[in-house]
């Protein structure tokens, strides 16, 4: 059920009048089955398991009062770190959503136009469009294993380009693009939109499998790009709500401390110093979560070496996540339309590809959110669906 059915039935819904748009994604914070695999995130830490990396007398004698314009110094230093580039050139957001909602809010005039690499998670896109962007979508394919396609970007870049957007590994596939494509991009911006900046959201990048070395960061490649990632994903804790911006150039930086201040003051003190707690000690959270994700992994390949004759899928680079998709023989419009309604009755949530821009054949699966012992049932549920969807 959507928060939209809680409201009135679907006759009864008017139309809708919001600035941003209305996607179902929004339905994750309220909904949470039994087998979710709907969730783009690692296992969720506790305020204990943070607490005891920050020491709660460090934290009793935090003062409550107003944070520091970009950010606290200590957690800007943590991210400088992780980022490899100066502290001064962080400024710290409620998440990564809201950073990309300032950067287009302040970059972008009317008249000005962004381009949007999709899929893409909802506000990604939404949060352009409530900024007041116009967006020109380049839409990747299923079929080319979602790849940056630099034909299509090249087509739609113009010099009322202000902003270029895409996320590595991307949501919903958990697809990386390679520092040569970036490299090549950063070619066509400087020939066909020279006033571009190029936004690479870096959510999922330290959430890798196993003992697999982890890129580093792109935030120090060139100073037309600004990378974007939070506590959210790799690190399991979206609930203290703190991401970051990395911004080389000095008076987009400050045009986005005064942003901030203009729509949420300053950051939470206390989550910024638990944040900050987190990311002191962000290997040994990483490695065993890792770990885990590697597990969930290999378990999801042999699942979909299964049930390769049903769906096809794209095995991630990177994050707790990826895109499969309900093969065209086995399953026509009627029979999609039925897997998404069997769901709820064995208790299973997925992503539907249509919040990201992608048809509904295609769904996202998070296989990092349930622990291990709960993996295997929910995929054995998903066969079941698919079961009774062909019929």
């Amino acid at each position: 059920m959507t928060v939209l059915e809680h409201e009135a039935p679907a006759a009864a819904q008017p139309a809708w009048r919001g600035r941003f748009p209305c996607n179902e994604i929004i339905s994750l914070l309220d909904v949470n089955r039994p087998f979710n695999l709907a969730e783009s995130t690692s296992q969720d830490l506790t305020v204990g398991d943070v607490l005891d990396m920050a020491g709660l007398e460090t934290l009793r004698g935090l003062k409550l009062g107003y944070g520091r314009s970009a950010g606290s110094v200590e957690l800007r230093e943590e991210i400088a770190k992780a980022c490899g580039v100066p502290a001064e050139q962080i400024v710290t957001t409620q998440g990564t959503a809201l950073g990309l909602f300032l950067l287009a809010f302040e970059v972008c005039r009317p008249g000005d136009e962004a381009v949007l690499v999709t899929p893409c998670f909802p506000p990604s896109r939404d949060c352009l469009r409530g900024a007041g962007v116009t967006v020109r979508e380049v839409g990747l394919r299923f079929e080319n294993g979602y790849r940056l396609d630099l034909d299509a970007i090249a087509a739609s870049l113009s010099p009322k380009t202000r902003l270029v957007s895409l996320a590595s590994p991307q949501n919903p596939s958990g697809v990386r693009t390679p520092r040569a494509a970036i490299e090549q991009l950063l070619a066509l911006l400087q020939s066909q939109a020279p006033q571009a900046i190029l936004f690479i959201d870096e959510t999922y990048r330290e959430a890798g499998y196993g003992d697999e070395a982890i890129p580093e960061s792109l935030a120090a490649l060139h100073p037309r790009i600004v990378t974007g990632a939070s506590v959210s994903k790799a690190l399991g804790a979206p609930g203290l709500r703190t991401g970051w911006l990395t911004v080389p150039d000095a008076d987009l930086r400050a045009r986005l401390v005064v942003a901030r201040m203009n729509t949420v003051i300053s950051g939470s003190v206390l989550d910024e110093a638990l944040a900050t707690a987190l990311l002191r000690h962000r290997e040994p959270v990483l490695a065993p979560r890792r770990r885990l994700l590697a597990e969930g992994l290999a378990a999801l390949a042999a699942w979909c070496e299964a049930e390769r004759e049903r769906i096809e899928w794209i095995r991630p680079d990177g994050g707790a996540l990826c895109c499969l998709r309900l093969r065209a023989d086995r399953f026509d419009d009627a029979a999609v339309s039925r897997f998404w309604d069997l769901l709820p009755r064995h208790e299973l949530q997925l992503a539907s590809g249509a919040w990201f821009g992608e048809s509904e054949r295609v769904f996202r699966l998070g296989f990092g959110y349930l622990p291990p012992d709960r993996l295997a049932p929910a995929l054995s549920a998903l066969s079941t669906v698919l079961d009774a969807a062909a019929k």
